[in-house]
C-alpha cells in the first residue's frame, strides 16, 4: 500500500511539474524563430539550408529575432555569423542568438547500438524539452529532421515549421529489409535471418506509424525534392501543408568558373560528409577499378575526398577510407580534405572534370548540383533526387551519368577521362545550365512564398 502511494505520488508530481512548465512557458513565449539544429558544425547541405533560412527570415521579417539551438558549446553569435560566410558564402544581416544544449548525446547514433531510429527519435524529444524550457519561441523551426519533437513544440504553444531533407523512415527502407538487402542500416546479421528480418519489418512499420503521427503536427513542412515530397505526403498525410522548396545551391558563385580544365591530371571530386550512407568506400573501389582499366597513354586521374566530420564515428570512417586507399594501392592518387573553407571548396571544384556521388536514395543531392554548376560532370547514384530532379537532359543534351554499382561507376569515370575535350565541354555546359534551376535565389523566392502565410501577422 505504501509503495503504491509513493509511485502514485511520484507520477502525480511529474505530471504536475510537466503541466506547470508547459503553462509557464506558453505564457512566456517570445516572438522569435528558433531553429532546432543541434549540429551547427556539420558542414553539409543541411547547414547551408539553416543559414539561408535564417537570412531569408531576416529579409522577410526584420522584426523577428532568429535563434539557434545548438549542442556545439563553442558556438557564439559572432562565430556562427562568420561560419555562415566562410563555409557557405551566406551573409546574415545580424548574428543569430544562441541557446546551448547539453543533452545532445541522446541523439548520437553511438548511444543506441540497437533500435537506433527509435532511440534517436525519443532522444530528440528529450533534447527539445531542454531547448524549449530554456527558450520558448513563437516559431519552432526544425532544420535537422527531428519530427518527434513537433508534438512537444505544439504543446509549448509554438507554430511548428520544418525543412525536411529526407524521411527518417520510408517504404524503400522497409522494402530493402523485406528483400534482405545488406546496407548501412541493415547489417549482415539481420539480412541473413528470415526471423530477424520479419521482426525488423514489424519494427519499421510501427515506427513509420509513429513518425507519421509526429510529422503531421507540423503547421508547415518544406521538403527538398520530388522524392522526399512523395514519401512525406504518404507518411504524414497532410499534403496541403507540404511544399517542395529546392535547397539552396551556390550556383552563382560556381557558374563563373571556367569550364576548361587541366588535361595533365584529371581530377574527380567527392563532396560529402563522412557519414556511412554516403558510401565513400564504393567510390574508392570504383576509382580503383577505373584506374586499372586506363591505358598507359592516358593521364592518371586523381580522386579528392572533401567533407566534414561531425563526431568520432565520422573521424573513424575517414581513417578507414585512408587505410582502404592503401589496400587498393591508389593512395598516391587519392587526397583527403577535411573541414575546409568554402573558398577552398570552390577552388577544388574549379579544377575537377567530374564529381562523384554514391548515396542510395539521396533525398536531393546539393553536391551534385554544385558539381554541375562548377563545370564538373556529375556521376551520381541512379535513385531519388539525382535521378528524379537533377541529372536530367537539358535542351536535349546529356548532363551527366547515373550509376548503380561499382562497375557502372568505374565505366562512367573511364568514359569521362577518355572523353574528347569538345564533348566534355558540351556536357559540362549543359550540366551548368541545368544547375541554374536550383539557385540560392530560387530557394529564397520559394522559401519566402511558403513561409508568408505563417508569418503574415509579423510586421515588416
Amino acid at each position: 500500500m505504501t509503495l503504491t502511494f509513493i509511485i502514485f505520488s511520484l507520477i502525480t508530481s511529474l505530471i504536475l511539474r510537466f503541466s506547470f512548465t508547459l503553462i509557464n512557458r506558453r505564457r512566456n513565449r517570445t516572438t522569435a524563430v528558433a531553429f532546432f539544429h543541434p549540429y551547427t558544425n556539420d558542414g553539409g547541405g543541411g547547414e547551408r539550408v539553416l543559414w539561408c533560412a535564417v537570412r531569408a527570415i531576416q529579409d522577410e521579417s526584420p522584426d523577428l529575432d532568429c535563434l539557434v539551438y545548438t549542442g556545439d558549446h563553442d558556438a557564439t553569435p559572432q562565430s556562427l555569423l562568420a561560419r555562415a560566410i566562410d563555409r557557405f558564402g551566406v551573409t546574415l544581416l545580424s548574428p543569430p542568438k544562441v541557446v546551448h544544449l547539453y543533452k545532445r548525446k541522446w541523439i548520437e547514433e553511438t548511444t543506441y547500438p540497437h533500435f537506433t531510429m527509435i532511440g534517436q527519435s525519443l532522444g530528440s524529444v528529450y533534447l527539445a524539452w531542454e531547448a524549449l524550457c530554456k527558450f520558448t519561441p513563437f516559431y519552432y523551426f526544425d532544420t535537422s529532421g527531428y519530427a518527434f519533437t513537433y508534438p512537444l513544440a505544439r504543446l509549448f504553444g509554438c507554430k511548428v515549421i520544418c525543412y525536411t531533407h529526407y524521411p527518417t523512415i520510408s517504404s524503400d527502407m522497409i522494402s530493402r529489409v523485406r528483400q534482405r538487402s545488406l546496407m548501412y542500416n541493415n547489417d549482415a546479421l539481420v539480412a541473413k535471418s528470415v526471423w530477424l528480418s520479419r521482426c525488423k519489418i514489424v519494427y519499421y512499420t510501427f515506427f513509420s506509424c509513429l513518425y507519421g503521427m509526429a510529422g503531421s503536427c507540423a503547421h508547415l513542412a518544406m521538403v527538398n525534392s520530388s522524392w522526399t515530397k512523395s514519401h512525406i505526403e504518404k507518411l504524414w498525410g497532410v499534403p496541403d501543408r507540404i511544399k517542395r522548396v529546392y535547397p539552396p545551391c551556390d550556383t552563382s558563385g560556381l557558374q563563373v568558373l571556367p569550364l576548361e580544365r587541366s588535361a595533365e591530371i584529371p581530377t574527380i571530386i567527392s563532396v560529402a560528409q563522412f557519414r556511412p550512407e554516403k558510401a565513400h568506400s564504393l567510390q574508392l573501389e570504383a576509382f580503383s577499378a577505373a584506374f586499372k582499366r586506363l591505358d598507359s597513354t592516358l593521364p592518371k586521374p586523381k580522386l579528392q575526398f572533401v567533407g566534414s566530420c561531425r563526431n568520432k564515428s565520422d573521424e573513424e570512417r575517414l581513417e578507414m577510407l585512408k587505410r582502404k586507399a592503401l589496400e587498393l594501392n591508389v593512395n598516391e592518387q587519392v587526397e583527403f580534405h577535411k573541414n575546409i573553407t568554402y573558398r577552398e571548396l570552390v577552388r577544388l571544384l574549379g579544377g575537377a572534370v567530374a564529381g562523384i556521388h554514391s548515396m542510395t536514395d539521396e533525398h536531393f543531392g546539393i553536391s551534385v548540383v554544385e558539381y554541375m554548376a562548377a563545370g564538373a560532370i556529375p556521376i551520381a547514384h541512379n535513385s531519388a533526387g539525382p535521378k528524379m530532379d537533377i541529372v536530367l537532359a537539358e535542351d536535349g543534351e546529356q548532363t551527366g551519368f547515373l550509376a548503380w554499382n561499382i562497375d557502372e561507376y568505374a565505366d562512367a569515370i573511364s568514359r569521362i577521362i577518355r572523353m574528347p575535350e569538345k564533348e566534355r565541354l558540351l556536357m559540362a555546359s549543359a550540366a551548368r545550365k541545368r544547375a541554374r534551376r536550383f539557385s540560392e535565389q530560387r530557394f529564397y523566392d520559394d522559401f519566402k512564398a511558403a513561409l508568408r502565410p505563417i508569418l503574415c501577422h509579423v510586421s515588416k
